[in-house]
């Protein structure tokens, strides 16, 4: 079976920011070169299987995906620019007939558009924090949410990776959301998503498969009290990239989550129905706030999961399959399996 692997790989530095004004997480979405080859290699450690890695770059990924006849994608590209950039590829491959392992474009537009995923949630009944967006540098919050009291928490309308979520984005007063608004735009060209603050235990959830054969791993709680003491309670780009690195990692994650079974239940129903609600595919990672009465609510789907290999870097995917007792390498085999299984490709990931 010849497989290309398509990533976004990121570049040794920092350089010019391919989708506009630079900001310092300019790359945080894309992968890393041991990331890109670690997942190669675990598809290949099958001996069925060739894997090609092909960078997701027009100019380098369309003339291969045209000529070589791959049997099948391996996605993970993050894309370049624009809000639905994680669509991009997904909708090229349709169009070329090229079979794919992950959501499609429909989904992964939605995902990354973090308005447009609670509005679809809500009108399923899926819990979701009360939310707007606003570009207004003049806005007051009780204008914006009406009754909304602060805390509140201010991110970038369509980002992923924790990308211009930082430690002030836990806002405070309308002095503090202007200053947020202002520096959305300023960094990221777009508009800001203004969310009441769920004040409750957070987790992240893995979900693995398609359709009826759809199950949740090990269930991963995100200890927001053993980050430093300056940090606010969520997790910001500085919890996931600079208080918790792999030569100084934190003990910032309990998995599994300790859950009384009525948790469990909840989270893993609203998880599941978010789920198939977007109609992910293959795999996705759904992250989940408790509200003040204990219930579960949605805050982000990530249907491109964070996948690092090694274990000492928390990535919380690779995270939840391990506690599953699998492998890095039998877990992106049985992406690529469920991805195969769609399609009706014949694969066997234990071959």
């Amino acid at each position: 079976m010849r497989v290309a692997l398509l990533a976004n790989i990121k570049p040794k530095e920092n350089v010019t920011s391919p989708r506009g004004p630079f900001a310092d997480d300019t790359f945080a979405e894309w992968d890393s070169l041991e990331t890109v080859q670690a997942v190669c290699d675990a598809l290949a450690s099958n001996p069925n299987v060739e894997c090609e890695i092909v960078e997701a770059v027009p100019e380098i990924a369309l003339p291969r995906l045209m000529v070589r006849k791959y049997d099948i994608v391996f996605n993970i590209a993050e894309g370049m620019r624009g809000a639905s950039r994680e669509a991009q590829f997904p909708a090229v491959m349709e169009m070329l007939g090229i079979p794919y392992t992950g959501s499609g474009p429909l989904t992964l537009a939605i995902a990354l558009d973090k308005a447009r995923t609670k509005e679809v949630l809500a009108h399923h009944g899926i819990p979701v924090a009360r939310f707007t967006t606003s570009s207004d540098t003049d806005a007051v919050l009780a204008k914006l949410l009406p009754g909304a009291e602060f805390p509140i928490v201010v991110k970038p309308l369509s980002e992923g990776s924790s990308k211009g979520v930082k430690n002030s984005s836990f806002v405070t007063s309308d002095a503090e959301l202007r200053a947020e608004i202002r520096r959305i735009a300023s960094s990221y060209d777009q508009p800001a998503i203004i969310e009441e603050f769920l004040p409750g235990r957070e987790f992240t959830v893995a979900v693995l498969g398609n359709g009826n054969d759809a199950r949740v791993l090990p269930i991963v709680e995100i200890q927001l009290t053993e980050l430093p003491a300056e940090a606010n309670g969520i997790y910001s780009y500085e919890a996931k990239w600079i208080y918790d690195v792999r030569e100084n990692p934190l003990d910032i994650f309990s998995c599994p989550a300790d859950l009384t079974d009525e948790l469990r239940k909840d989270i893993t129903e609203t998880v599941l129905k978010t789920y198939r609600v977007l109609d992910c595919r293959d795999w996705s990672r759904i992250d989940v706030r408790l509200d003040r009465n204990g219930k579960a609510n949605i805050i982000e789907v990530n249907p491109l999961p964070g996948i690092l290999p090694n274990p000492e870097d928390n990535s919380c995917f690779p995270k939840a399959a391990r506690t599953a007792g699998m492998s890095y390498n039998e877990t992106m085999l049985a992406v690529l399996k469920a991805g195969c299984k769609r399609y009706g490709i014949k694969f066997s990931a234990n071959d």
